[in-house]
């Protein structure tokens, strides 16, 4: 497969604020952050020739919509040429970077729109909500009869991580304390009081061992970002990201399966994007970790490289990820604190690595962020997904 080294790059990003809004209609919040994507980019509307929405869980109405142009046409966006939805869970954000860098190095296409939208906070009832988690992306035959659910899968990755390593329940919780730290800084993020360890570990029981401050909330939201080609991103802004490495791996369907549910498929898919890119995980300015709950974002980072395994818990209880520190990581607050918004929670993590290069990242920015990694999964961990992006091609 050919190599997207370097040859596109993310020059527009747009977000609307996470929350519960069940006044506004769902097309608002791919619209308006479309909008702000492409206002973001310097371009016209019209430049997008190919616009790739995500899928909407709340409503497979609004998803039909997405799916059959509904946004090109919302929009009058005049020289669109294909509409075609894209989604892989979580994973959506990569399959983004991957789809649409290929259609632009192909010649196929110039200006490609990926916009994500959802309305799990106000579009969904709390059974629903239950639901829906319990059965996407779990087998049918083999563990949804079984009671299976996203928070235990989660917890039965936090008790054998813990049991192999000797992770503790305040390391766990001090992985929320940081991203809370960068979401108090981001006006998007829906939690932004502050939060100590001693409130995390106070909170509910959902599945031994996590409890509810462990755990993501679903919530509305959109987010999109604007593709092109490098050299043509070169002339529209003075600092594109470009796409220098990406690695993958697809590990399970059935969480059962997995043959290794305290590594996953990390190391391989890491290892594949920092050659790519020709960079280290010491040359990261970011790690920008996709953190449904707090075990995933340190199974990854340990994983990358960023530490030996069974220490990134010490590295966010040492303050070492928060705001200020050595190795900024999830400085969105991440899904933890941001909100989880169906596929839109790895998309936002991409929107914000994007941003944090770009230097829009008020409060929160990260000063002189040249480089940085960025991660997502889907389903129920199904695949590691990778990708190195930088201001600059080394």
């Amino acid at each position: 497969m050919s190599s997207l080294r370097g040859k596109v790059a993310i020059v527009g990003i747009g977000e609307v604020p996470t929350g519960r809004f069940p006044e506004r209609a769902a097309i608002y919040h791919a619209i308006e952050s479309a909008r702000l994507a492409i206002k973001d980019a310097g371009i016209s509307k019209d430049d997008i020739d190919f616009v790739m929405p995500t899928a909407a869980l709340f409503s497979p109405q609004f998803n039909t919509e997405l799916v059959t142009c509904r946004i090109i046409e919302e929009m009058g966006l005049k020289n669109a040429r294909t509409n075609c939805q894209v989604f892989a869970g979580g994973s959506s954000g990569s399959c983004f970077l991957k789809l649409g860098g290929s259609l632009i190095q192909s010649g196929l296409a110039k200006y490609v729109l990926c916009v994500h939208a959802d309305r799990l906070g106000s579009g969904v009832s709390l059974q629903g909500g239950i639901d829906l988690f319990s059965t996407a992306g779990i087998s049918a035959e083999w563990e949804v009869p079984f009671g299976q659910h996203y928070s235990t899968i989660a917890a039965l990755t936090t008790t054998r991580y813990q049991y192999e390593t000797g992770c503790t329940d305040e390391h766990m919780a001090a992985v929320c304390v940081s991203n809370r730290k960068w979401a108090e800084l981001n006006p998007n993020a829906i939690f932004r009081k502050p939060l100590t360890i001693e409130e995390v570990m106070a909170s509910k029981m959902l599945s031994t061992p996590l409890r509810a401050k462990h755990s993501n909330m679903l919530f509305d939201g959109g987010s999109a970002f604007i593709l092109t080609s490098a050299e043509r991103a070169r002339d529209i802004t003075d600092k594109p990201v470009y796409l220098l490495g990406e690695g993958s791996r697809v590990t399970h369907f059935v969480f059962s399966q997995e043959p290794d549910i305290t590594r996953f498929g990390w190391a391989d898919a890491g290892r594949q994007a920092f050659e790519e890119a020709g960079l280290t995980p010491k040359d990261m300015d970011l790690a920008e970790i996709y953190d449904s709950y707090p075990i995933y974002q340190i199974i990854a980072m340990e994983e990358l490289g960023f530490c030996e395994r069974g220490k990134a818990g010490e590295l966010h209880l040492k303050g070492e990820t928060w705001p200020g520190g050595p190795l900024p990581t999830t400085t969105n607050g991440g899904m933890l604190s941001q909100g989880h918004t169906g596929a839109g929670g790895g998309i936002a993590i991409l929107v914000e690595t994007a941003r944090q290069l770009m230097g829009k990242a008020g409060q929160r920015q990260v000063q002189g962020a040249r480089f940085a990694v960025e991660t997502c999964t889907g389903g129920t961990y199904m695949d590691a997904q990778v990708a190195v992006l930088g201001t600059e091609i080394p």
